[in-house]
């Protein structure tokens, strides 16, 4: 282990079949007024809905509702949401969905009372909020991105050209989320799989970093095996609740900041994704599972090391006999082979890369010094192409 760190995770999860059963409870430590966030409306044609409602109701609430969150959440979006808890005097944002709408939910909430531009401020400057933090709540319905527990909001800005990131401290991680395997039994396929490549980028991303031998990385190491093993499980069977419910676990753990103690990380692919589905507006785990390959592929000489370890901990390639060069790069043949047959994207254009929007892409990337090696834009372009 090299470096300090300090590790503070305030969000309490409520785990399993009978998770929502303490939903009512919960919401009885909030005000009155609650601001009911949720997507396209699959919450009310699965019954999730409902049982969220007839809880608000046992808790006395009175609902303010935000339909309409978007896959790719947007800063229009995000203003609109301010506007509507201000005018309702909200005092907890409740989000029910996927990354998508946790993510928006905490945006909202750093925005409804921010002075000044709270685009500039937080998605551009990096800054930390100093207006009031509504709190926010989550009820998951689809795992991957682990914004269940952790401070992280990914909002597109169409007007400005860029989707970014922000990693809120511990004040806007959600404060309570009800994590029911089950309701994840309801997403389909398409996305159900796009789910698993995310966790496994989360955790890639914070792997491929660093040459000290860490604690994190062992316990990495486990989080990627049980992932594979059970996200082929559900794959073929995706109403298993034992695999479902692992992978559920696994997502929460892959971005809860515990997976960075001690170390850095890379983070470039999902730059690379996120400029993809600004232009696209694909599904976010397919556009980090259409760069992966070509990146680490390109990376793979500059932190050799820990590719053959990759290979070596989590694909079970033996290496007796062979140059280090092979044993990395049969790490990435496996994981190429499991991304087939989990059945997630494998190339750009099928998402809607073109040699004529290329060009667009890499603008929208934000390069970062971090990893193994950092990238220059005809690099950035390299990678694109070769993602088609």
């Amino acid at each position: 282990m090299e470096g300090n760190f300090v590790y503070h995770n305030p969000t309490k999860l409520y785990f399993g079949d009978n998770a929502m059963s303490h939903l009512a409870t919960e919401l009885g430590n909030y005000g009155s007024t609650v601001m009911l966030s949720y997507g396209g409306g699959s919450i009310k044609r699965n019954g999730i809905y409902d049982a969220v409602v007839e809880a608000l109701r046992q808790a006395g609430k009175t609902v303010v509702e935000d339909p309409g969150v978007m896959p790719n959440p947007t800063y229009e979006k995000v203003m609109e949401g301010a506007r509507m808890v201000r005018d309702n005097a909200v005092d907890l944002i409740l989000a029910v969905g996927g990354g998508s709408t946790i993510d928006y939910a905490k945006g909202v909430s750093a925005s409804a009372y921010c002075d000044g531009d709270a685009w500039e401020r937080f998605w551009v400057n990096q800054e930390s909020p100093t207006g009031r933090i509504v709190p926010v709540g989550a009820v998951l319905t689809m795992v991957g991105t682990g914004s269940e527990m952790n401070g992280g909001s990914v909002i597109t800005n169409r007007k400005a050209g860029f989707k970014r990131g922000k990693v809120f401290g511990p004040a806007l991680y959600p404060r309570f989320a009800i994590l029911n395997p089950r309701f994840t039994m309801t997403v389909p396929q398409y996305q159900m799989v796009a789910g698993f490549f995310d966790i496994m980028s989360h955790l890639m991303e914070q792997y491929f970093a660093g040459t000290a031998d860490c604690t994190t990385d062992y316990i990495n190491e486990g989080l990627m095996r049980s992932l594979i093993h059970a996200s082929r499980i559900a794959a073929k069977n995706p109403h298993d609740y034992e695999a479902r419910a692992n992978i559920m676990w696994t997502a929460t753990w892959a971005l809860n900041t515990l997976l960075k103690c001690g170390k850095g990380g890379d983070w470039e692919v999902h730059q690379i994704g996120h400029a993809i589905g600004l232009v696209t507006d694909a599904t976010h785990g397919m556009t980090l599972a259409c760069v992966s390959l070509p990146y680490y592929r390109h990376v793979m000489r500059d932190g050799l090391h820990q590719f053959v370890r990759f290979a070596k901990n989590v694909w079970g390639v033996n290496p007796e006999g062979k140059a280090d060069e092979q044993v990395a790069a049969e790490s990435l043949a496996c994981l190429e082979a499991w991304m087939k047959e989990i059945g997630v994207v494998m190339h750009s254009r099928e998402l809607g890369v073109t040699e004529e929007n290329i060009e667009q892409v890499a603008d929208a990337v934000l390069i970062l010094p971090v990893g193994y090696r950092t990238l220059t834009r005809d690099e950035v372009v390299d990678i694109l192409r070769k993602s088609m």
